[in-house]
């Protein structure tokens, strides 16, 4: 597991449906989910990370391995990896996630991955 640097853990706060729609990654198995962090990863890695939906303040505890890297921001895309989602919080976070998201999953919309 990650073990963060001077004691912190990685959030992610999706604090809106547009960023949400950015970093959900609904063609993953089980679903994935972008971080944006500097926090140094290796693909393959197993992550532990807090994160939230939007409007809703609770903080959800999820595991899951590294499958992609941006190594450098851009315009476009942040710094940061992807995750994907694993276990019963992770598949409450992508039910959760697709429900907000629901009938703008198939569009073409700005992503933080591929």
């Amino acid at each position: 597991m990650l073990q963060p640097r001077m004691g912190g853990i990685i959030q992610a706060n999706i604090t809106d449906r547009a960023t949400l729609q950015a970093s959900y990654m609904p063609f993953v198995n089980g679903g994935g989910l972008f971080i944006s962090s500097q926090q140094p990863v290796r693909l393959g890695q197993e992550v532990f990370v807090l994160a939230t939906l939007p409007d809703q303040s609770q903080k959800i505890p999820l595991t899951g391995k590294v499958i992609w890297i941006n190594y450098k921001q851009s315009v476009a895309k942040p710094q940061g990896f992807a995750i994907q989602l694993t276990n019963d919080k992770g598949a409450y976070y992508k039910a959760e996630a697709e429900k907000l998201l629901a009938g703008s999953l198939s569009l073409n919309h700005l992503s933080y991955t591929i």
